[in-house]
């Protein structure tokens, strides 16, 4: 019979990482371990307040389904009792964890999918004053791709400093449903200037309905507003592109059908996260093949990561070792 284990984390902040909801210090996740034998699969998840989850809310919903874990139920049968989500998340990948290591196969081999290559991955800047945002943009001067979070204030300021701190960074922003469409719509040609490529979920997802037939100089991105593929039907025409998240999806297995369907309505893709450790990114880079943006900097941002963790280098995420995940 498995083992299954449930437990929380705390992972401090290099410093505090403010979007237009918040500020966060430390990054609370939840890891689940199953074994089965001698083989131990792992899969983390990030609770999200903005979806209703707590960390002890997250718990509680994987503690009720151990006893079915324990008997050995596999991916599908997971997905029909447990609705999409951080808990699934945790779950699903550590599932595909410990299929992978009890049967000596890399994740993707699993899968059925190329191997993943190391990719651009944006690095992230918080939501600050001009000049604090100025001098993170310095910090990342040699970044290739910056994803800059912003509220409804000082919009094309704030990110002409950003330009003008690493006028050789690729830029995308993310307002996390801070704007209105009107908003959208007074700031977009600005922000088309400066060399901003795409805005992720500008708008409440209650209140995306404005831009159904907008015609706009950028790329937008449903972040919110996408869970599942179910949602997908509901953002064609809105939107030109979706951010896959896993904490979203309830984990790689959705992730993967997600990418599917949302290629077969020409909807782009962009891969991302939560603020978590690289436990949480590594499944996540088997849809970075298929993503126009990755976006899977969260170990960045904390004091220390897993060891091992995932390869950061020159603007670069590497696939996972299988000692860390899959």
């Amino acid at each position: 019979m498995r083992r299954v284990f449930a437990r929380t984390e705390s992972w401090p902040l290099v410093r505090p990482f403010a979007i237009s909801r918040g500020v966060k210090t430390q990054a609370d996740v939840v890891v689940v371990e199953i074994s089965e034998g001698d083989y131990t699969g792992r899969g983390e998840c990030v609770p999200y307040p903005r979806y209703n989850e707590t960390v002890g809310g997250v718990v509680s919903e994987i503690e009720t389904i151990i006893p079915q874990l324990k008997r050995g139920i596999d991916r599908a049968a997971l997905a029909a009792i447990m609705p999409a989500g951080a808990a699934r998340n945790a779950v699903d990948n550590a599932l595909w964890d410990l299929e992978s290591k009890s049967t000596q196969q890399r994740a993707w081999d699993i899968a059925g999918i190329h191997a993943p290559k190391p990719s651009i991955t944006a690095e992230t800047i918080g939501l600050g004053t001009i000049d604090e945002m100025a001098s993170a943009a310095r910090r990342l001067s040699k970044a290739p791709l910056i994803k800059v979070k912003l509220d409804a204030e000082l919009i094309t300021e704030r990110m002409q400093a950003v330009h003008d701190n690493a006028p050789n960074a690729r830029l995308i922003i993310d307002p996390n449903e801070g704007w209105t469409v009107d908003v959208l719509k007074a700031v977009a040609p600005a922000l088309v200037k400066i060399g901003v490529e795409m805005i992720e979920q500008p708008v409440p997802v209650g209140d995306d309905e404005g831009l159904r037939g907008c015609a706009l100089p950028v790329t937008i991105c449903a972040d919110e507003a996408c869970h599942t593929k179910d949602d997908l039907s509901s953002l064609v025409g809105k939107y030109q592109m979706i951010n896959i998240k896993l904490d979203k999806t309830g984990g790689l297995t959705e992730a993967l059908e997600l990418a599917k369907a949302a290629q077969a309505l020409d909807l782009g893709i962009m891969i991302g996260c939560m603020v978590g450790t690289s436990l949480a990114m590594a499944p996540a880079m088997l849809l970075a093949c298929v993503a126009e943006f990755v976006d899977l900097d969260g170990p960045l941002l904390l004091k220390r990561d897993r060891e091992p963790g995932l390869k950061f280098e020159g603007g670069l995420v590497y696939p996972p070792e299988a000692k860390l995940w899959g």
